[in-house]
């Protein structure tokens, strides 16, 4: 993989990230925020003002993201997730054409909703040119930040093998040592 990253992977690790789970900010957590950073990132136009439910409902579409990210690095997928996903889909109005020998997808609805389903879209999108397994979220509990993983193998599991990597190594040791010492 070049060193550039697919602008479709780029967005849903943009948007999974709108969440720190190590310190619990929520970038999208207000209408306002959420208003923001979808035109921002010209998801949405015009006068979008996100109601407290949708701004529920992207927080909940950008968590089972953060499960599908996680099973691509090796975890089981909550039932709940592909669920979450399938209902965004719906209120989205996802649509799939063929063109020119060409998988064209694209979300009808409008306001939050199209924005939203233009995310599903950049996911598909990813699956489609295989880039999808190389978006992961670190392994670490307290981190799950999202990352692309450039190893030639796509073994990576940490976002940074200096900070959570190192940390879980040292966890892990430090629980081998114990049980050694306990037995």
């Amino acid at each position: 993989m070049s060193d550039s990253v697919p602008q479709e992977l780029e967005l849903v690790r943009a948007f999974v990230n709108t969440y720190d789970v190590e310190d619990g900010v929520d970038s999208l957590g207000t209408p306002e925020a959420l208003a923001g950073w979808l035109v921002e990132r010209s998801l949405a136009t015009g006068d979008l003002t996100p109601t407290k439910g949708e701004v529920r409902r992207a927080g909940a579409l950008r968590e089972a993201l953060r499960d599908h990210l996680l099973a691509n690095n090796g975890a089981e997928l909550p039932e709940s997730s592909a669920e979450t996903v399938a209902q965004q889909s719906g209120r989205s109005g996802l649509h799939v054409e063929i063109r020119n020998g060409s998988v064209v997808l694209s979300a009808s609805a409008g306001g939050v909703d199209g924005a939203l389903g233009r995310i599903l879209v950049a996911v598909a999108t990813s699956m489609l040119d295989d880039s999808w397994p190389r978006l992961k979220v670190c392994a670490a509990d307290t981190c799950r930040w999202a990352y692309v993983d450039r190893s030639r193998n796509r073994s990576r599991h940490w976002c940074a093998m200096n900070v959570c990597g190192n940390r879980e190594k040292v966890k892990a040791f430090r629980t081998r040592q114990a049980g050694a010492f306990g037995a």
